[in-house]
Formats: C-alpha cells, structure tokens, sequence
C-alpha cells in the first residue's frame, strides 16, 4: 500500500511539474536572475544608494544593454531573415541533388500510407485525384508556421515581461522572504540555524553558477564572433549570439551550436570546405569554453558529479524542453544543498555529490 501510495504521489507530482510549466518556468527564472543580481543592488546600497532606485537603475540597466544589443544585431539578422527563401531553394536543390533524382524515403512512405488509406475506405486508385502536395505543403504550411511562430513570439514576450516584473519586486523586497523562511522554520533554533545556513548554501552556489553561465557564454560569443569574422562568414555578430543563448544548454548547446553554423555556411557559399572550416572552429571554441572552462567552474561551485548532471537534463529536458534544459542545473543544485542539511535525504545528497 505504501509503495502503491509512493507512485501515484510521484505521477501526481510530476503532472502538477508538467501542468504548471507556463507559471514555474518564469518563476524559477525570476528568482535565479534574482540571485544573480542581488550582489549589484547590495554593493550600491553600501555606497548609499536606496534599494528601491538601485534597483530600478539595475532593471533599466539591464533593459538598455539588450536593447543596445538587439539595435546592433538588427540588420544582421533582418538579413538572414530575408535570406531564408533562397536558403529553403539551396536547401531543395541540396536534397534533389543527394537523391539524384528518385523519390525520397519519405516520399515512399506517404504514398505507401496513401495506398493503405485507399484501400481501407474502399475506393479504388484510379478514382482518387492525387493531391497537390505542391500547393498543400506550400501555401497552407507557411501560414501554419507564421501563426505557430507568431503564437510562440507572444507567448515569449509575455512570459519575459512577468519575468522582469518578478525580478524587480524580489530585488525591491530584499531579504524579507529569507526572514519570514527563517520564522516559517519553527521556534527552535537548530532549525533557524539549519535554514539560515541552507539559503545562505543556495545563494553563493546560485549566484556562482550564474556568474559562471555569464562569464563562459560571453567569452564564447566573442571567441566565436572573432572566428567567424576572421573566416569571413556573412552575419557574424548574429550568428555568435545564436551560439552564445544556444551554449545556454549543456551538453546540448555546442552540438547544436556546431549544426547551425555548419547549415548556414553550407547555404551561404555551398562550399564543403567552408562547412569543414567553420565546424572546425566552433568545435573548438566550444570545446575550449565548455569542456575546459565551465566544467572546472561548474566543478568547483555545484560539487556534482557529471553523470547526475547529464540525467537530470535528460529528465528536466523531458519534462520542459528547452526550459528544462536551461534551468535543470540549478534546481539540481538547490536540492543537493537542501538534501546536505535536512535528515532523511542523505541518499540524494550522495548521489548528487561528487
């Protein structure tokens, strides 16, 4: 009965994960870039600045360094969007090229899956008008995209906007939520010292995490800009700011980093040299920023073995997506410090530990 009790909690639980993602994502993002940027409003409250101006001078801060960005970037991705057209013709002619001529496997399989429809409803080959895939995969998917696209765009925009709302109230609020945890905690003071001690573990490994996913992701968009300036890929900035957000993901980032740029610089010259040339160099670069760097410093801030780290992506990214992705890390490390100081879950702590 126990056990029987223990699996439907964990299905329920995990439902409430996967239900409640439009609401937990932008929270746990609120409170991770809260903890990130805490230490800046502290140092201004020091140097006499009020927490409420010093951190709308970090919000707007903030808000003007990415708009800053986004006006730089502008025209090199405007340019890529406009490229995107004779991109999918490059890309046609590529796949036409590579089948030389014959049906895709693909191809087979649908009209395989066609004969068995006709057959099951009954009517013969002969009386059915074959369908045009031209027109069908034309004009009515394109719209589908742009309103799949155009849906994801808003959801986007809004979900960010909670996000920087949420920050700039848990900055504002300061540490009252750390003080009314420590009063939640119980009258004894074991426990106030236990809970002090936990939020205090949770926010120095936060906060260096943070700082390492900064320092590592701007290092690599540069290195990667630099690179793809020096080989003479068109769009270079926008292409190293797509690498920079995609090495976000661990593990998953450099493969996709490495994909994209090898695509891009196919359907820029069609030349296999420049393909080989541009990999080349993003696999370095990733190499060196990711495995080098970020796994010494992840090593040293989160004291987590590896293989934890790769089955909590593989878990969070099978609950999340992307999200889950970009934010499994975290919250694996504010349970493994959690799991260090609370009794009962000494199991976690070692399996997490190094």
């Amino acid at each position: 009965m126990r056990l029987a009790q223990t699996i439907l909690a964990t299905v329920a639980f995990l439902y409430a994960l996967q239900w409640g993602q439009g609401f937990l994502v932008p929270l746990l993002l609120g409170i991770l870039l809260t903890y990130t940027l805490n230490p800046v409003v502290v140092t201004l409250e020091r140097v006499h600045v009020r927490r409420a101006l010093g951190t709308s001078l970090v919000t707007c801060a903030i808000l003007l360094g990415m708009t800053v960005t986004a006006e730089m970037v502008h025209d090199e991705f405007s340019n890529i969007i406009e490229e995107l057209p004779e991109a999918g013709r490059k890309l046609s002619r590529l796949v036409a090229s590579t089948t030389g001529g014959k049906d895709s496997t693909l191809k087979r399989i649908q009209d395989v899956a066609t004969q068995i429809e006709q057959a099951t409803a009954g009517k013969p080959q002969a009386s059915r008008k074959p369908v045009p895939v031209a027109a069908e995969s034309g004009h009515i998917k394109v719209i589908d995209w742009v309103w799949a696209g155009s849906r994801g765009l808003l959801s986007f925009l809004s979900q960010a906007t909670m996000v920087v709302f949420l920050v700039f109230f848990l900055l504002l609020s300061g540490d009252t939520f750390k003080r009314k945890l420590v009063k939640l905690a119980g009258p004894s003071l074991t426990r106030k010292k236990v809970t002090v001690q936990i939020l205090d573990e949770i926010n120095s490994s936060i906060q260096g995490y943070m700082f390492m996913l900064l320092v590592t992701n701007v290092l690599l968009a540069l290195l990667m800009w630099l690179a793809l300036q020096f080989i003479g890929l068109e769009n270079a900035g926008a292409w190293a700011i797509v690498a920079g957000l995609l090495h976000l993901m661990p593990y998953f980032g450099p493969l996709l980093i490495v994909c994209a740029l090898s695509i891009a610089a196919y359907l820029q010259t069609e030349s296999l040299q420049m393909v080989a040339l541009v990999a080349l160099a993003a696999t370095a670069i990733a190499t060196l920023v990711g495995t080098f760097i970020a796994t010494w410093m992840t090593g040293r801030i989160a004291r987590m073995n590896a293989a934890a780290v790769f089955v909590s992506l593989l878990f969070w990214g099978w609950l999340w997506g992307v999200w889950g992705l970009l934010l499994g890390v975290p919250v694996v490390v504010i349970v493994k410090v959690v799991a260090e100081k609370v009794d009962g879950m000494e199991v976690v702590a070692e399996l997490l530990g190094e």
